[in-house]
This record gives C-alpha cells, sequence and structure tokens, in this order.
C-alpha cells in the first residue's frame, strides 16, 4: 500500500525535486499538489511541470481539498503558507485526512516560529532547515566540539547558494548555528551575529557570527569555523546535487506517519 504524500510549494525548485523523489520512491506516492493562487501553473499536472511523466495531480491552491487526499504533507513554501498549512492540520474541530507535516520551509522570523511550533500540539511536525543526512550528523558534530573544545575557540558560520535564493543566513547556517550554540551553552537569539559591517568594535567571546555568499548555481556549501588562538579547525558539508534534500525529506515523511503529536527534527529521524 502506498502512502500518499502532499505538497506545498509543488511548483518551486524543491517542490519539483521532491516530486521526482517520490516518483521514484517504491512506497511513496503523489497525492497531492500544492501552489499559490496566482501561479501560472495551476490545473497542470504536477509531474509534467518537474520533469517527469503525468503523475494524474494537478496543481491547486485548494488547502483543505488537497489535506485530505494525503496522509503526509511535505512543505517548502513560504512562512504563512507554512503557518496556515500547520493550523489547518492542527484543527481538531474541522479534521482532515493529514495529521503530519515536515516543514524545510526557511525564512521565518523568531515570532512566526512561535506560531508553528506552538501547531505541534495537535500534529506530528518535524521542522529542518536542512535533509541532508550530511548535514544532520555535521550539526551534531559542531555541537560536541564546541561542547569538548569550551571557550577561547571563536564561531564562524560561513555558507554560499545559488543565485536564486531569497533568505539568509540560510536555515541550514542557522541550525548549524543553534547546534553551536547548544554546544557552548548560549542563548542563541543573543549570540548570532548576521552582519558586519563598518566599526564594529572587537569581536565578543560569546557570539556566533555568519557570513553569506550568493552566486551561480551552487546548491549548497556551509562551514563551521572554530578559532583559536593557536589553531583553527573547520568543519564543512558541501551538496552536490539537490536530490539529497528532496529524498531526505520523503524519508523524513515517512518516518514521521509512526509518531506521536510533537515536535520533531532530522536528528530524531537518524537517531542522533
Amino acid at each position: 500500500m502506498s502512502i500518499e504524500i502532499g505538497i506545498l510549494g509543488a511548483d518551486g525548485r524543491m517542490g519539483g525535486a521532491v516530486i521526482r523523489a517520490i516518483a521514484s520512491h517504491a512506497t511513496a506516492k503523489l497525492g497531492a499538489a500544492l501552489t499559490v493562487p496566482q501561479s501560472p501553473n495551476l490545473g497542470k499536472d504536477a509531474g509534467l511541470i518537474a520533469g517527469i511523466a503525468d503523475q494524474g495531480v494537478p496543481l491547486s491552491h485548494d488547502l483543505h481539498a488537497a489535506l485530505d487526499k494525503c496522509d503526509v504533507l511535505i512543505d517548502f513554501s513560504a512562512p504563512k503558507a507554512s503557518i496556515d498549512a500547520a493550523l489547518v492540520l492542527s484543527d481538531t474541530e474541522h479534521p482532515v485526512r493529514c495529521r503530519a507535516m515536515v516543514s524545510g520551509t526557511t525564512g521565518f522570523t523568531s515570532s512566526e516560529t512561535t506560531v508553528l511550533e506552538s501547531t505541534a500540539k495537535g500534529l506530528a511536525l518535524l521542522r529542518s532547515g536542512n535533509f541532508s543526512p550530511g548535514v544532520t550528523a555535521l550539526s551534531a558534530l559542531v555541537e560536541l566540539a564546541t561542547e569538548k573544545l569550551g571557550q577561547g575557540w571563536d564561531i564562524e558560520v560561513l555558507e554560499m547558494h545559488h543565485r536564486h535564493k531569497v533568505d539568509a543566513p540560510s536555515g541550514t547556517a542557522l541550525l548549524l548555528g543553534e547546534a553551536a550554540a547548544n554546544g557552548r551553552g548560549l542563548n542563541f537569539q543573543k549570540a548570532q551575529v548576521l552582519s558586519r559591517e563598518g566599526m564594529t568594535g572587537a569581536r565578543r567571546d560569546d557570539e556566533i557570527g555568519f557570513a553569506t555568499l550568493r552566486g551561480g548555481s551552487v546548491v549548497g556549501r556551509h562551514d563551521v569555523i572554530l578559532a583559536s588562538e593557536l589553531e583553527m579547525i573547520t568543519l564543512s558539508h558541501d551538496a552536490l546535487d539537490r536530490s539529497v534534500f528532496a529524498k531526505g525529506a520523503v524519508s523524513a515523511a515517512l518516518w514521521l506517519l509512526d509518531q506521536p503529536k510533537g515536535l520533531y527534527s532530522m536528528r530524531d529521524v537518524l537517531g542522533f
């Protein structure tokens, strides 16, 4: 029996990659494909838009109808769309078939993050800035390294993505920064320094700096640099193909179906 997966943001870059990953999966099936009301792809087959064979699933903007056609939703859209979907999924007075959501959307404000994560009381919600197993392992290594090295090591995160990416720093960079903050015992919101320009003064011991590069077709590169007065460590990850994120999201969605209501991450999926 196939697990039917819905996609929010189905005609975006990641949406298309997820559609292709579902089509090649043995037990997964595309159940619904959602896009924005103004999309020129409305009504067209989601598979054809993703560059594969017709999947028999037209692109729609009817959220409630789509959530009655799938078992789990994979979200690569925008913060407002993610929150709207999560609120519908967690609404016990007007239940829909779908009760689980995997969200890879980034660019949330702190208040939007609070709203989204509060919906986990009513559904199984898995959030991640990156669905790569390698990045998940990297985040665990960063947390371990910053915990064991302790004070005296400055933490900097450098990321580069393709020229079309609209948010900065990337969700993955923030994920790695949070891992570093957890290892060091810092409040991430207070420790993060997202940009530097002008006369910034000397670097604080308790800050985590971020630098962003954009250009070409880079899928994703992230470096976490730990620098002391005497030596430097660089922990790195390069994504070579966007399909690694899509396959990870599908695996996360299938795993999430067996979990109770609550908030999860890729570390839970991989057992870190």
